[in-house]
């Protein structure tokens, strides 16, 4: 029978595995590009077998999950380093600024995300994983509402799922090298940009309306 205190140790030691495994891993990514995680590359670089990876975390599915998990906290610390100001349109546009620098500069961590975003049904993501990306989008649909106060419950939350859904499509581009010979154009603004026309035509529609 095994001792609370060897079940204790036993965790621990797990646990200190798990961790070790995701800080490699996380460098791999960052060095060798999304493309190069494997559980055979991240057993060679950790020196931890396949079968105690696959033990961890039943598969590299849940191990890219907790990778992107990591990757969600720290967009959301950095968005939320920009201190709101009175202005929504102001703080939409420091959003967007944060969320663009994030994406180009963790270029490799933002695509295993981006990559697994494309193929990965939302149903089948953990609550834990749901609600790191939900607090995201809160810093947005806030600022949303406050700038269209006459719109339903229903049409603010669309509104601010279309302009999420279109910022993240244009960050899988602002990870290519495509911008690389256009040394003039400002990634930072690119998001800018197609936030404040998303904006204004929203605006215009509902004054039509």
């Amino acid at each position: 029978m095994v001792s609370s205190k060897e079940s204790k140790l036993r965790a621990f030691a797990k646990e200190q595995i798990r961790a070790t495994l995701l800080k490699i891993g996380r460098r791999l990514v960052m060095e060798k590009g999304p493309s190069f995680l494997t559980a055979r590359k991240l057993s060679e670089a950790s020196n931890i077998s396949v079968g105690t990876i696959y033990n961890i975390f039943e598969g590299m599915e849940l191990f890219v999950q907790q990778q992107n998990m990591q990757t969600l906290d720290e967009l959301f610390a950095q968005m939320n380093l920009v201190v709101p100001q009175t202005n929504p349109f102001v703080n939409l546009n420091r959003y967007a600024e944060a969320f663009s620098s994030f994406v180009t500069t963790n270029a490799r961590l933002w695509m295993l995300l981006y990559d697994e975003h494309l193929h990965q049904d939302e149903l089948k993501l953990p609550f834990a994983y749901i609600r790191k990306l939900r607090r995201i989008e809160r810093l947005i649909d806030d600022e949303v509402a406050k700038i269209y106060g006459n719109l339903s419950y229903a049409e603010k939350r669309v509104a601010a799922q279309v302009l999420e859904m279109s910022l993240f499509s244009l960050s899988g581009f602002l990870t290519t090298s495509v911008w690389g010979g256009l040394r003039r154009v400002n990634k930072n603004n690119i998001c800018k940009l197609l936030l404040n026309t998303y904006l204004a035509g929203l605006a215009t529609l509902r004054q039509g309306g």
